[in-house]
């Protein structure tokens, strides 16, 4: 599976499949693999950024440019494993965590609000709002998320986190 064979082989598939706990089927696996091969243009069996952008959805994606950090240069079976592992809280945490030191500071959040949020707030409004969450999970602004953290923040059904955002 190094330079993008033309087949997957049996072989490919089940060891993909272990890979990833078996959390595709066989048929999944390979829809997966026909994807990656209209993605990796130049058939060099790893998928660049470029080619990541050329995904419509991708490219209008606010967050694009963190998500490019941790897929660019995928081959297939790292492919799989991302998105296998896409939906998990902790690829989400991977996003907010922006220099990949393991913690999600207040600066960490208040960029991926930057991102999802552009011109539409300012840079203290941003600031108001992050700080509202985080006082309202028991959080300060010096505080920073380790991953165990961030999930139990994501799981807590008790926090409300609505915040009024004043428009001019």
């Amino acid at each position: 599976m190094g330079s993008a064979p033309s087949m997957l082989t049996q072989y490919d598939i089940e060891e993909v499949q272990e890979h990833c706990n078996n959390l595709f089927t066989q048929q999944e696996i390979v829809c997966l693999y026909q994807r990656f091969c209209q993605l990796d243009r130049n058939a060099k069996g790893f998928i660049s950024a470029d080619e990541f952008l050329s995904v419509p959805e991708f490219a209008l994606n606010p967050l694009s440019q963190r998500l490019l950090k941790m897929v660019d240069g995928l081959n297939f079976k790292e492919f799989v494993a991302f998105l296998s592992a896409f939906s998990a809280k902790a690829i989400i945490f991977k996003l907010y965590d922006s220099d990949g030191n393991g913690k999600v500071t207040f600066n960490d959040v208040l960029g991926v609000l930057h991102d999802l949020t552009g011109a539409f707030m300012s840079d203290e409004q941003r600031q108001e709002v992050l700080v509202q969450v985080l006082e309202e999970a028991g959080y300060t602004r010096e505080s920073y998320l380790l991953l165990d953290d961030f999930i139990k923040i994501l799981e807590n059904k008790g926090l409300k986190m609505e915040v009024e955002v004043p428009v001019d």
